[in-house]
């Protein structure tokens, strides 16, 4: 992948991010194995091969409504998320480079 004016780092065997409402790391990073409900990182599928984490319910954080909110990598045939935003490689790949942290995304329901 490209460069991006976002800070970036590669995702390890032991990253995950927590979406267990009752958890308190509900929608934050974890490390792996983790006690309460999370999603793994590094997965096999590609997907999370560039993850940016959108800030929907970060500040504040309100359990239960919603965790795990990502712009990343679709799967085969755009099937839908489970509320994330997703592209193909190659569309993430010509995005980056105008990336940074001042980027606004709106996600429009």
């Amino acid at each position: 992948m490209r460069r991006s004016g976002l800070s970036m780092r590669r995702i390890g065997n032991t990253d995950g991010w927590c979406d267990a409402p009752d958890d308190r790391n509900y929608n934050r990073p974890v490390k792996l194995p983790y006690p309460a409900s999370c999603e793994t990182m590094k997965r096999g599928d590609r997907l999370y091969d560039v993850c940016i984490v959108l800030e929907a319910n970060i500040k504040p954080r309100r359990r239960g409504m919603g965790s795990a909110i990502f712009f990343h990598i679709t799967r085969p045939g755009f099937a839908p998320t489970e509320g994330c935003v997703a592209v193909s490689p190659r569309t993430m790949e010509r995005m980056l480079p105008h990336l940074s942290r001042r980027t606004v995304m709106k996600v429009i329901r």
